[in-house]
């Protein structure tokens, strides 16, 4: 529907000072704490996108997604019986298969999610991006993240980027699809909005921020913009179920649980599920047990 793209016009300003009051926003403390870092812990996609990747690496990985937080400071919260892990392991197309098989061989049902179609820059043919999907889905994957053609967005090609995006799709026929938007290279908060808009017309069941790979990963304005579209895209449609997913950059147990509150601000408390809000990271969960223990024995 592109008539909801032409009328499309973000008020940076108010944006910006949206974004800075969530930075000034009162941490949470005690129990409180404690729960809301234990709800960041379920909706982190466990990943590692490197070069040196190997099957070793990734059985690291599936261990950690599995065990993401010492039995000791679980048993402490009355929580080492709840099931909590990561919400999905995140990896290479390459590194599909070792994940598949090392979380089957641990009795383990957490999700292996692939990025493909050409990440991180997006610069491969479409053929090229569809056969990546396929075989990433065929090696084991649930989820597969691609990422969009920016040059399709910075030329205002809609109908080309809703094209790629549905056939991107199809491609991954019951696997979920996370769209990735690379929101540091769209040039401007309105191309966010109109890219998220785009990627759920398509049939995305998330958005999500960034590849990680970008010098300007997931930030508060960029957030609150592709929140606001969704929000937007319900009340058009009706259609509750496309997810949220923040990328690159977050590092800390005080960012992750301010971004689940802005969700629930923007969003409403339903979103704070895995199956509507994933935080991409690899080096979070290490900050999360460190603050889980230090308010167990200080």
């Amino acid at each position: 529907e592109l008539g909801w793209i032409s009328k499309v016009h973000v008020n940076r300003p108010a944006v910006v000072r949206h974004a800075e009051q969530i930075k000034k926003w009162k941490t949470l403390q005690g129990n409180w704490q404690a729960a809301w870092l234990l709800k960041a812990v379920t909706c982190i996609d466990l990943t590692t996108l490197s070069g040196d990747d190997t099957p070793s690496n990734v059985q690291r990985l599936c261990f950690k997604a599995k065990h993401p937080i010492r039995e000791d400071l679980l048993r402490a919260l009355d929580m080492h019986d709840k099931g909590i892990t990561a919400a999905a392991v995140c990896v290479y197309p390459a590194r599909v298969s070792d994940a598949v098989n090392i979380l089957k061989a641990a009795g383990c049902n957490i999700p292996v999610a692939s990025v493909a179609a050409g990440f991180p820059s997006g610069q491969t043919p479409l053929e090229t991006k569809l056969a990546e999907i396929k075989l990433a889905v065929e090696y084991g994957a649930r989820e597969i993240d691609i990422v969009i053609s920016r040059s399709l967005v910075l030329t205002g090609q809609w109908e080309g980027l809703y094209e790629e995006i549905r056939l991107c799709r199809a491609a991954c026929g019951e696997a979920h699809m996370k769209t990735i938007l690379a929101t540091g290279e769209l040039g401007s908060l309105a191309n966010v909005y109109k890219a998220s808009m785009i990627a759920m017309m398509a049939g995305s069941d998330f958005i999500k921020t960034s590849t990680g790979k970008e010098v300007e990963n997931a930030t508060f304005p960029v957030g609150i913009v592709m929140m606001r579209a969704i929000k937007e895209y319900y009340w058009q449609t009706g259609y509750k179920v496309v997810g949220f997913k923040p990328a690159g950059g977050i590092r800390t147990a005080k960012e992750a649980i301010t971004w689940l509150m802005l969700v629930k601000e923007e969003l409403g408390v339903e979103w704070l599920t895995p199956e509507l809000f994933r935080l991409g990271a690899s080096s979070l969960l290490g900050d999360i047990e460190q603050q889980v223990g230090w308010l167990l024995v200080g």
